[in-house]
């Protein structure tokens, strides 16, 4: 037989019982569209997170302090940020500072419910380093700096119930009314600025009793010479004490999520692979109990000439057919779940080539194996015995 008829021949059994080949396909379609999906969204993470890495840099680091020989907190110099922005390849330093009081949105509520968000001294410059940018609202200036005035992270905010600025929109810290100015948007590189409120340096020493202790210096370097400052930024910021500086990359926290999706990609991955299984074992059933229904047709096919070859053959075309309808399904299932899943989470879509085509590969392998059996079961099938079955 031709290829052609070959084809012609396996749709004939699937056309004539559509219902059982549906039921059959469906298992197939449901693991290839499980695998497809589980790729597709790993793909478009991965691709949301290299977006989102090429708009805010990988070039921020952070020096913060970490301990002393013995145990104790360890403290930056006051000139930190001022020798972090001497070195060669940085482009901008600023830093924050812990302020040991609570936030309130009223001088009514009780003390320490302040929904853990805290006070950070901060400097007019801090912005260009983090990549912050306002929601709305202003930043602090020279005026503000040394005022009862805060700007808000995007989370405080939230948190807080403020959703404008104004000088009627007010929070009570240290027992002082301070107005608030402005709202971040929500940085990705410091998250910690999120659920922070931030008080100009000047007025945290004048106003709230801050210490002037620097809690973490931001430093934007040059995109190719991240490395190099890398390594200078602890002796820089403290000479005499360079081992009690925790240096970090905060976009490395970001790769290493991307690191573990990957791992959880591949545990879904085998999960998809199990659906897949039982979708050919339903295949496979499919094709046997086909064989026992259909013996007298392999028996009437027989006795008019058609050899084993050509049974044998029609069963795998049939088996093939089966899996492939289910295999096409399953990858433009899994394609329109990835797409869904991608446009709700802000991710550009991205489904690999090769989970296309390693989909279709394993589709037709597991038609072939799936309706190698029936095929040779029903080839072997004596005529007479064949045509004298019920």
């Amino acid at each position: 037989m031709s290829l052609p008829d070959v084809a012609r021949v396996g749709a004939a059994g699937l056309v004539t019982r559509p219902l059982r080949a549906c039921l059959a396909a469906a298992g197939i379609a449901i693991g290839v569209a499980a695998m497809v999906a589980v790729v597709g969204i790993s793909a478009s993470s991965r691709a949301g997170v290299e977006r989102e890495l090429a708009a805010i840099g990988t070039n921020l680091l952070t020096a913060a302090p970490g301990q002393t020989f013995g145990g104790e907190a360890a403290r930056l110099p006051d000139e930190a940020v001022e020798m972090a922005g001497r070195i060669d390849g940085v482009t901008g330093a600023s830093a924050t500072g812990p302020v040991d009081v609570a936030v309130y949105r009223s001088d009514l509520m009780p003390v320490g419910e302040t929904n853990g968000l805290g006070v950070r001294a901060a400097r007019t410059d801090l912005l260009g380093p983090v990549g912050g940018a306002l929601a709305y609202g202003s930043w602090l200036n020279q005026v503000t700096l040394r005022g009862p005035a805060v700007v808000l992270g995007a989370e405080a905010a939230r948190l807080l119930g403020v959703h404008r600025v104004d000088t009627d929109v007010r929070l009570w810290l240290g027992n002082r009314w301070f107005v608030v100015v402005g709202v971040l948007q929500p940085i990705r590189l410091a998250p910690e600025l999120d659920t922070a409120v931030l008080v100009g340096w000047s007025a945290a020493e004048t106003l709230l009793g801050f210490d002037g202790g620097i809690g973490t210096v931001y430093v934007r370097t040059d995109p190719d010479r991240v490395t190099d400052v890398r390594t200078l930024l602890a002796r820089a910021v403290a000479p005499a004490h360079p081992n009690e500086v925790l240096v970090e990359r905060p976009s490395d926290a970001l790769l290493a999520q991307a690191v573990t999706d990957r791992a959880l990609t591949g545990l879904l991955l085998g999960l998809g692979a199990v659906a897949l299984l039982v979708g050919g074992v339903g295949v496979a059933n499919t094709m046997i109990v086909s064989v026992l229904e259909r013996r007298a047709e392999v028996g009437l096919r027989r006795a008019l000439g058609a050899t084993r070859a050509q049974i044998r053959t029609q069963f795998l075309a049939e088996s093939l057919l089966l899996s492939a309808l289910g295999g096409a399904t399953g990858l433009l299932l899994g394609a329109a779940v990835t797409g869904a899943y991608a446009w709700s989470r802000g991710w550009p879509p991205a489904v690999p080539a090769w989970a296309h085509a390693a989909g279709f590969a394993v589709t037709v392998l597991i038609g072939g194996v799936a309706g190698l059996y029936p095929a040779v079961r029903a080839a072997r099938l004596p005529p007479t015995e064949a045509l004298s079955a019920p």
